[in-house]
């Protein structure tokens, strides 16, 4: 029955990306009997740990070593019990030996920027948007807006509890300075994440100082993340859940919306959750400009 209504969504909705996630989890946890043993262990194992350790853990530890230590501990696992669930995997590496050199040597980040010849020459156009360059930055320009929603969401979020102002204008433009030195490596869209923040949130991570050692230390560390390649896939999803799972189980910031204002954010959560980012933040627009007109009309006749 649910693989029928998620045929039917996606009958009616060929993009609706998000109802396969969504039909999966709700099978998954109505169906225990299929979980592979050992996966389930080190994810529930993970998460439990995660979410509990602050309470017996030394208090002169810093916050998110209970990420990483549930993080090294699967690892340690994996290898010497040789795993056979879903890992990491190979990880793409550059020698340390090489990209560009600052001071004569004496700085040497490794990463290798692209020519612009070679940026252009990749298919994408023909590849992906059917030869469309039209096609290509309709979809670029919704990502932009999908990208500074999700920034937008985070940033007044975070940035509010903690009383520190936030700027939207600086947020877009280092969004947009961020994609342009993506494009010159070869790199994915930079884009925001509330997975990924909840997780530095729940590190302690909380300054400016922290994007910038997280940065530094993704592009040094290149060379050597092949230690991760043997991590479980489990142990990090456990990582993500335990970072989310209380914002979806209890959304306080839609649940503090009212009136027309709850609907449209309930509207617009589940549509995302069933189709895509992209789907639902249109139809949160529509619908908001519909409850809009309707309540502006109504207001005018009395």
């Amino acid at each position: 029955a649910l693989g029928e209504v998620v045929k039917s969504v996606k009958a009616v909705v060929p993009g609706a990306t998000g109802v396969n996630g969504v039909s999966n989890i709700l099978y998954a946890a109505t169906n225990p009997q299929t979980w592979d043993p050992l996966p389930a262990v080190i994810f529930f194992s993970c998460t439990l740990f995660v979410m509990k350790a602050k309470n017996f853990l030394p208090k002169w530890m810093p916050p998110g070593s209970e990420v990483v230590i549930a993080t090294a501990a699967a690892t340690v696992f994996s290898v010497y019990t040789e795993y056979d669930g879903g890992v990491v995997g190979e990880i793409p590496t550059i020698s340390s030996d090489r990209g560009i050199s600052f001071f004569g040597g004496i700085v040497k980040i490794p990463i290798e920027v692209m020519d612009l010849k070679t940026l252009l020459d990749v298919p994408i156009v023909e590849r992906c948007f059917g030869n469309s360059w039209v096609s290509l930055f309709m979809t670029a320009a919704i990502f932009s807006g999908v990208n500074f929603l999700s920034i937008v969401g985070i940033a007044s979020g975070f940035e509010t509890e903690n009383n520190i102002s936030w700027s939207a204008p600086r947020e877009l433009i280092s969004q947009g300075v961020s994609n342009l030195a993506a494009g010159a490596v070869g790199s994915a869209p930079v884009s925001g994440s509330m997975s990924r923040s909840l997780v530095s949130r729940m590190t302690g991570a909380s300054s400016k100082l922290a994007c910038i050692v997280t940065a530094l230390l993704w592009i040094y560390m290149m060379p050597y993340m092949s230690i991760m390649s043997p991590t479980p896939k489990a142990a990090l999803s456990a990582v993500i859940v335990s970072a989310v799972v209380k914002n979806i189980v209890m959304p306080k910031k839609i649940l503090q919306l009212k009136g027309n204002d709850f609907f449209v954010g309930v509207v617009t959560a589940v549509t995302t959750a069933l189709t895509s980012p992209t789907i639902g933040f249109g139809v949160g627009v529509i619908v908001y400009s519909i409850v809009n007109m309707l309540v502006g009309g109504n207001k005018a006749k009395a």
